[in-house]
């Protein structure tokens, strides 16, 4: 498979430690139900959900529908905490940027015991999509992004993560570089002379001082990039 090919999705996790077959001398029914509970107990509970995204709403209510859509939402989000780390990807969804974040995805799904995620990759419909970032955010382990330009909503992401402190401390921006780069290797509507806004350099700045900007120009960069976040 080529690197910038999307892969088919994160890895089998069924062979992880702690979930194989009992001993059948020592299995019971109790056991049984005590890791069934066990399991249920990693995710949080739907009125933690509720209650994280009323946070975010500023004081107004939740719909009856962002209500409903919530309670039935946490099943989704199972995989961020049934692994030992999660990364949350973002970045442009335009062809070709979003072949680059599936590319980033499979990278860290190669990685033991990880969930790596797009937010498309969260299914059910949300009418809400401030809120399933927000949730998304809370709960993920990293935060992940992938810039090539100032297009794209990953612009006001990359404003968000940066308004909230507890996302910021946990963000790594893979930054793409147009230096050198052949024209012909252009395949975005990119302007290589200012690929980026004035809103974003200090971003990348404040990111950079913190060891958490990463630079890259071709996909073996960026593949490179990938390595170098925990």
């Amino acid at each position: 498979m080529r690197d910038d090919q999307p892969p088919n999705g994160p890895p089998d996790d069924s062979g992880r430690d702690g979930h194989g077959s009992p001993d059948p001398a020592e299995s019971s029914a109790d056991d049984d139900q005590s890791s069934a509970g066990d399991s249920a107990d990693e995710s949080p509970a739907p009125a933690q959900v509720i209650a994280d995204a009323e946070d975010h709403r500023h004081d107004r209510s939740l719909t009856p529908e962002e209500y409903e859509q919530l309670k039935h939402a946490v099943a989704e989000l199972t995989p961020i905490f049934t692994h030992d780390s999660s990364y949350f990807v973002l970045g442009s969804y335009g062809d070709p940027e979003i072949r680059r974040l599936q590319f980033v995805k499979d990278r860290l799904n190669r990685r033991r015991d990880t969930y790596a995620f797009l937010m498309v990759d969260v299914r059910r419909e949300w009418t809400n999509t401030y809120l399933k970032f927000r949730i998304l955010a809370d709960y993920a382990d990293t935060i992940v992004g992938v810039a090539e330009h100032d297009g794209g909503g990953f612009l006001v992401e990359q404003g968000l993560f940066v308004a909230d402190e507890e996302y910021f401390e946990k963000t790594h921006v893979c930054k793409r570089e147009y230096d050198g780069l052949d024209a012909t290797d252009l395949d975005t509507d990119a302007d290589p002379e200012r690929p980026y806004s004035g809103m974003q350099t200090p971003i990348f700045e404040m990111l950079d001082e913190s060891g958490r900007l990463h630079r890259w120009t071709t996909t073996d960069d960026l593949a490179k990039c990938v390595a170098e976040i925990e």
